[in-house]
């Protein structure tokens, strides 16, 4: 029997260009430690062992389609595949970023589209999608800040920032040149308009605020702080990472803020974890639109093109126009769900938050209750008489099948549980969570030592988290 392909082509046929690098055996590309001295012996095995043995191993991995993420602050959610599918289409995915403006006028549309709906949804003017990751549109929107400062001649170098920010905020700050200076929230866990006024003066350039913040708690004095910062000469920055909460119900450019960054990997439908891939889009209202970097994206009703002019421009702050596949799939759910569909994403959101705190409040402390939106925080305070704290709960959620929730953040709550359901759960699922929930508080009230035990079932036990802090080996 003849086999179809089992010839070599001539030289004339051959269409593969010859490898002109120097090839490197495989093997050289890893240390001597890392490399196994004696083979595998699969070879007695049938094929149906090997493929379940690995198959067992990747399940030991936590991930969105196996279970749920109530860990707050993250959106850690489910997404829809139908984004990923279209963003892996071959002329989407092998699109070389260098093409020509003429060719790529799919892409150019996406692209600005994508930063259209944006803008509707913020309420804001003008947008740039370079940036990488939420930190990186921190980072960007500072650098528009000192740019717009350093254009009117003003010296302003300091950045407020509240108790209740992301982490990343004040080291966004700082890359950016600015000193930082914390403010205070009250008893309701929201910036009160007196003490923002305290701490008004003339090096003041902005306040960087997260709305929601971080105890899931909107910020209602927002209009009356953005009148203070304004009146002053200062700007309104907020970090838009909790903006699953808001869309399609309040648009933070109507209510006073200059700069936001979206987290498009984590509200718009992008895998987030793993490091990667992120995206953070900043946008500003008109009096900074001449700072973004470029090139930005223009319709001229004819054709989509770079605009590269911008003389005052902060220039570019990533390689290209951004994380192209990640601005698929965000533009891909934004047109999936529409507006109606992005107000109920928030909606639904906000219910299954309140759900969850409902149904905890009476076995866990709750130290602001007020205006829960998207995600709430718990205390594990009450069971430290018993020795228990926070991290023996999470622990003991892992034994339950239940990814742990963010403790210990935000720091202003003593033994933080931070709890996020996200949209997608179903009544099922956040059941479940109830259950596991109380079924720990019982525990920690009963039989505290069982806590300290988990996890029990996890491929490794608790870790010395300590020591790993303090003795650090990212290789192995």
């Amino acid at each position: 029997m003849k086999l179809l392909c089992n010839y070599k082509s001539s030289s004339e046929n051959n269409y593969t260009p010859a490898l002109d690098v120097k090839e490197k055996p495989l093997l050289k590309l890893f240390e001597n430690s890392e490399i196994r001295k004696t083979p595998m012996k699969f070879s007695h095995l049938p094929e149906r062992e090997v493929v379940k043995h690995f198959t067992k191993l990747s399940e030991m991995n936590y991930h969105v389609d196996k279970g749920m993420y109530p860990l707050g602050s993250c959106t850690m959610k489910y997404n829809p595949k139908v984004a990923e599918d279209i963003a892996n289409l071959n002329n989407l995915l092998n699109l070389h970023p260098e093409t020509p403006e003429s060719e790529i006028q799919s892409a150019l549309k996406i692209m600005f589209c994508l930063g259209e709906s944006l803008k509707e949804i913020s309420g804001m003017d003008a947008i740039t999608l370079q940036p990488l990751a939420g930190s990186h549109g921190e980072l960007t929107g500072l650098l528009i800040t000192r740019a717009y400062f350093h254009s009117k001649k003003e010296n302003r170098n300091t950045v407020l920032i509240p108790d209740t920010a992301h982490g990343t905020n004040p080291a966004s700050s700082s890359r950016a040149g600015f000193k930082i200076k914390e403010i205070k929230s009250n008893k309701n866990g929201i910036l009160d308009p007196k003490d923002l006024e305290k701490s008004m003066n003339e090096d003041v350039a902005a306040l960087m605020i997260t709305n929601p913040n971080t105890l899931g708690v909107f910020e209602s004095n927002i209009k009356e702080l953005s009148r203070i910062l304004h009146k002053n000469g200062a700007l309104l920055y907020m970090d838009g990472a909790n903006l699953n909460a808001l869309m399609g119900i309040s648009r933070p450019g109507d209510i006073g803020v200059d700069i936001i960054h979206f987290n498009l990997h984590k509200t718009f439908a992008t895998p987030h974890g793993g490091g990667g891939p992120g995206s953070g889009p900043v946008a500003v209202k008109n009096h900074l639109s001449k700072f973004l970097p470029v090139p930005t994206i223009e319709f001229d009703g004819k054709k989509y093109k770079f605009n590269w002019r911008g003389k005052n421009s902060i220039g570019k702050v990533s390689t290209f126009y951004g994380a192209f596949s990640v601005i698929i799939k965000a533009y891909v759910y934004i047109k999936l769900l529409g507006a109606e569909g992005l107000r109920l994403t928030s909606e639904q959101a906000i219910i299954n938050s309140n759900y969850l705190l409902s149904n905890l409040e009476d076995k866990y402390d709750i130290p602001y209750k007020k205006n829960c939106m998207h995600e709430f925080v718990l205390s594990a305070s009450k069971f430290k008489k018993n020795g228990v704290r926070a991290l023996d709960i999470a622990k003991t959620l892992l034994d339950m099948g239940y990814h742990a929730p963010t403790v210990y953040f935000p720091l202003i709550v003593a033994e933080a549980m931070m709890i996020e359901p996200t949209e997608t759960e179903s009544k099922e699922s956040l059941d479940g969570f109830i259950k596991a929930m109380r079924q720990v508080a019982k525990q920690a009230e009963e039989n505290p030592n069982l806590l300290k035990n988990s996890p029990s079932t996890t491929p490794v036990g608790r870790l010395d988290e300590v020591k790993a802090n303090r003795e650090l080996n990212v290789r192995w």
